[in-house]
């Protein structure tokens, strides 16, 4: 038996500190990045040991989306893990901020993977349960991108550049550790754990995992999270060195620029997935993957006003927009969405081990031998590639749908 759904208010107010949340920790995840050309220099790393870095947290954040979303599947509880997960995030930014050396760090970044890989499955599964289901592409894009694009890509540049600047890439790690703590009380006070018997659907058998899994949508997804997990990670890991060293624009500039993509993914967190909800989840994936390919040919041969480079930055980073898409929304609705959390930690976790934990590697290798722009190209190559495998999926937005077999009865009757 299913529970009646909560008011639309307290949904709002559900998605809303859900995202505000993850940006939280997007922010601290996304700190080392902009940070790198003070800590690069600093602990005297290779751009092979900061693509390690990147790679080590998406590692653990992989391992931990997984374990963390089928845990709380099986079990049913959902509010206490986003608490524990946020406030062992926070430590871990601090602890960042006070390492010494290539060995410290990394072992900081892989326990804040861990930490934080849990959060955003189940998030999802807690919004799957709670908001009503013509809403639900809008409600899990506000949940996924909205915050953590606002304060992880566009706040975070602007806040912990001027910081380390003024004072050091240290202090700006401990600036970023104490906003989650906040987030963690507002969570644990005012979100109500969703009911057991909504959650689990105890009046209908449970498809297995291994019944969801061999879904085409679910695998066409899983690869999708890699290429396109790829492309932002790397974009993430090798940009603001990339701007600043090989293309010499000033800090300020780059902090800007950067600050872009998260302005971008900002709106795209609920453009695209209310676009979605109207013309389908399909095209949405295709189009924005093909769009993708104007920012890294932007950064490498656009020679002109910094202005227009943002510009070309924020279009091409649209495609930001269709991640909870492949990650939990058309996995959700494919098969049985009591499996959400499990399914987004498994597609999620498919990108970040073989393209999270593996793309960055490559690329910081790659940078190394044949320079920086070796990374652009490589951006390039997945979201075409994301692209091409996007229109094998099959249609899964409700809208959509009931349209495609409203049209075909009409047809049949005629």
């Amino acid at each position: 038996m299913t529970h009646q759904r909560r008011s639309g208010t307290y949904q709002a107010f559900l998605v809303g500190i859900l995202s505000l949340n993850f940006g939280i920790l997007f922010f601290d995840r996304n700190a080392l990045n902009f940070l790198m050309p003070w800590v690069q220099p600093d602990l005297h790393l290779s751009d092979t040991q900061v693509g390690m870095l990147s790679s080590g947290l998406s590692l653990t954040w992989a391992i931990a989306g997984f374990l963390v979303g089928r845990i709380s599947d099986k079990l049913g509880s959902r509010k206490p893990v986003v608490v524990a997960a946020t406030v062992a995030f926070c430590l871990c930014s601090f602890v960042s901020g006070v390492s010494s050396s290539f060995l410290m760090l990394l072992g900081a970044r892989l326990l804040m993977g861990a930490a934080e890989g849990g959060v955003m499955p189940v998030s999802h599964s807690i919004i799957a349960a709670e908001v009503d289901e013509d809403k639900r592409g809008l409600a899990m894009g506000i949940g996924q991108n909205l915050g953590s694009n606002v304060l992880g890509s566009a706040a975070a540049p602007l806040v912990l550049i001027p910081v380390a600047i003024a004072f050091s890439w240290r202090e700006a790690f401990f600036m970023a550790a104490a906003p989650g703590l906040i987030s963690a009380a507002i969570i644990w006070f005012f979100v109500q754990e969703p009911p057991k018997d909504d959650a689990h659907g105890a009046d209908t058998p449970r498809a297995t995992l291994r019944e969801a899994f061999a879904d085409r949508n679910v695998q066409l997804c899983g690869i999708i999270s890699v290429l396109l997990v790829s492309y932002l990670v790397c974009c993430w890991a090798f940009m603001p060195l990339y701007l600043t060293n090989d293309r010499q624009f000033d800090p300020d500039t780059t902090k800007w620029l950067m600050a872009t993509l998260g302005i971008s993914a900002g709106i795209g967190s609920f453009a695209v997935a209310a676009l979605s909800d109207r013309i389908g989840r399909k095209p949405s994936i295709v189009g924005f993957s093909l769009l993708g390919v104007i920012l890294p040919l932007g950064a490498m041969f656009f020679t002109g006003s910094s202005w227009v480079l943002a510009a070309i930055f924020f279009v091409g980073w649209g495609l930001n927009g269709v991640f909870p898409l492949f990650m939990a929304t058309i996995p959700s609705e494919s098969v049985d969405p009591r499996l959400t959390a499990s399914l987004t930690g498994i597609v999620m976790g498919i990108g970040e081990v073989l393209g999270g934990v593996l793309s960055p590697f490559a690329a910081g290798m790659l940078s190394d031998v044949y320079g920086r722009s070796a990374v652009m190209w490589m951006m390039l190559i997945l979201t075409i590639l994301a692209a091409i495998v996007g229109m094998g999926l099959r249609e899964t937005a409700p809208r959509v749908v009931a349209r495609r077999r409203a049209a075909v009865g009409a047809t049949a009757t005629a």
